[in-house]
């Protein structure tokens, strides 16, 4: 199959097929947050500019749009590559539509109840680093 991007990519869809699974769907869910940020952004920068227009706003703004528009054409070219490899694609690898409701990992509340309580106070300190990041 040879398709060519409206927008640059990073890659060709030659390379993307060549990926391993587990990369191609990492890398969707990674684009997919970042869809989320920036359609969040985008409607700050939105009430922000309709309060008080800026020619600054209004030019991230369209930029912001052309890296929308790329992202999500990465995840489409990325889906093509799952279908390609045989993958059935089901709604979980679906975009949000625009002003539908985008229940986000973002949105949802921190759920602990799943991960063990550390047994011990090092634990408790070790198990973080400095970034807020979990060792596993």
């Amino acid at each position: 199959m040879d398709y060519r991007p409206r927008y640059s990519q990073p890659f060709t869809f030659a390379e993307v097929v060549q990926l391993d699974v587990a990369v191609i769907t990492e890398e969707i869910a990674r684009l997919q947050n970042s869809l989320a940020h920036l359609r969040r952004t985008q409607e700050e920068l939105r009430a922000a500019s309709d309060a008080s227009p800026d020619p600054e706003l209004i030019k991230i703004m369209e930029e912001n749009e052309v890296v929308i528009g790329s992202q999500q054409e990465r995840i489409r070219m990325l889906k093509m590559a799952l279908t390609e490899k045989g993958i059935r694609m089901g709604s979980h690898y679906d975009l949000p539509q625009e002003g539908a409701s985008q229940g986000t990992v973002l949105d949802a509340p921190l759920q602990a109840q799943h991960a063990p309580a550390p047994s011990t106070e090092s634990e408790r300190v070790d198990e973080h680093d400095e970034d807020g990041g979990i060792h596993l």
